[in-house]
């Protein structure tokens, strides 16, 4: 007697399918070997056969733990990024037109160095602290792996060497129940990905889609190799006249240049997120998710986060420093433009990749808490006449490496549907 329980459902009936096709074969094998053995016996008149399959359940449905739709809905796991090892990325052309000017003697003399070694170990020990809080708020908080990010490695295409996993924002998206991988602009970020690896692979084995975007070659042809950048003003001109440092020759883009609200995306075209790699991500997305471009009055457009952030359904914190051209679409629809005040950050502190206005650069923990500047008043007022609860933190040396709160963190699961924010 054979007794089986079939499983029954999509791709776990399958499993059940191939379980139960594996058993009878090894079923009927026996049975041969055995019907073999018995012809060769002299006592043996007969051989009876009973195959009986036991203990065969069905698998525990697990949900996903990769869910996110949105920047506000009740934040239940997080990517907490790294800012150990951290190097200076080379002063390549890329980074040049990303920096500003009063600190590219910065990079001339450390390119390709660790970071000075008393603020990284001011910045680890913020990010820790920053990790407890978030636990003590019930977030589930995973870290990226410790990488030796100053090796040298070489491409066909050039030679760098690494920078750090600091900034999970820029290199992982989650939309639904999918992470992206974006394919990153600078060549000192080629190989970032690595430190998230264990985390996707995991993720992937629970369930969660994983997506890798077409990795660019980051030849000389991705770069206008003769950016013409001297002052502020070159910049604005540049950028109102769609002028970037990288090509249109193969698709790039960072993660943080896009935003989300539910089945709308917005994101900008900026110094290290072309024409080919926004298309790219619409083509993915669609027809479920719609790609939105905006633009803003901003000399030096890299990630859009501390620019244009989503903090609520139809709420968004909008720097008015870098006005959005496209604002009165969003006023069509119903949104409320919040301008946030200006940064409280002293001009003597070091911002080598950022500017003051990581200020607004926060994370949301549902849309009654946020995770903000310890040392920002200001902008604590604002968010107490918006209803908002402020989760204060200092992370000022961490600040330097390159990003605020938002930028420090991928969300990983969110408690919320998928629903229309932008009509």
């Amino acid at each position: 007697m054979l007794r089986v329980r079939c499983l029954r459902g999509g791709s776990r009936g399958a499993e059940a399918a191939h379980l139960i096709g594996a058993m009878l074969g090894r079923a009927v094998t026996g049975w041969v070997q055995r019907a073999f053995q018995s012809t060769s016996s002299a006592g043996a008149a007969q051989m009876q056969h009973v195959v009986e399959v036991e203990h065969v359940t069905e698998p525990v449905q697990q949900e996903c733990p990769v869910c996110s739709y949105n920047e506000w809905d009740p934040l239940e796991e997080v990517i907490v990024g790294r800012a150990e090892n951290a190097q200076v990325p080379p002063f390549t052309v890329e980074v040049k037109a990303n920096t500003y000017e009063k600190y590219w003697p910065f990079y001339q003399k450390h390119g390709g160095q660790s970071f000075p070694a008393d603020h990284l170990k001011k910045a680890v020990a913020e990010i820790e602290e920053m990790c407890n809080i978030l636990r003590h708020e019930g977030v589930n908080v995973r870290r990226p792996e410790p990488i030796n990010w100053s090796l040298e490695y070489k491409t066909p295409d050039f030679t760098s060497s690494g920078m750090y996993a600091a900034m999970p924002r820029d290199i992982l998206m989650v939309v639904g129940n999918e992470i992206i991988e974006a394919p990153m602009a600078w060549r000192a970020r080629f190989f970032e990905y690595r430190a998230y690896r264990p985390l996707i692979k995991e993720y992937f084995s629970k369930g969660a889609k994983w997506t890798t975007a077409p990795k660019p070659t980051m030849a000389d042809e991705l770069y206008d190799q003769d950016y013409p950048i001297r002052t502020v003003e070159d910049r604005h001109k540049l950028a109102a006249e769609g002028k970037f440092v990288t090509t249109e020759h193969e698709p790039c883009f960072d993660a943080a240049d896009f935003i989300r609200a539910g089945r709308d995306l917005f994101v900008q075209r900026s110094q290290v997120t072309n024409y080919m790699g926004i298309e790219w991500m619409r083509r993915h997305l669609a027809p479920e998710y719609k790609i939105h471009i905006i633009s803003f009055k901003d000399p030096n457009p890299m990630h859009i986060d501390a620019t244009f952030n989503i903090i609520g359904p139809g709420l968004v914190l909008s720097n008015p420093d870098r006005p959005c051209r496209q604002v009165d679409m969003f006023k069509k629809a119903g949104w409320t433009i919040v301008k946030p005040p200006t940064p409280l950050i002293p001009d003597d502190h070091p911002l080598w990749m950022s500017s003051k206005w990581l200020s607004m650069n926060v994370l949301m923990l549902d849309e009654k808490r946020v995770m903000v500047d310890a040392n920002e008043s200001t902008i604590h007022k604002m968010f107490e006449n918006l209803g908002i609860k402020t989760i204060k933190v200092n992370i000022r040396h961490a600040n330097s490496l390159g990003g605020g709160f938002h930028c420090w963190t991928t969300d990983v699961r969110r408690r919320g549907t998928l629903q229309s924010y932008f009509h």
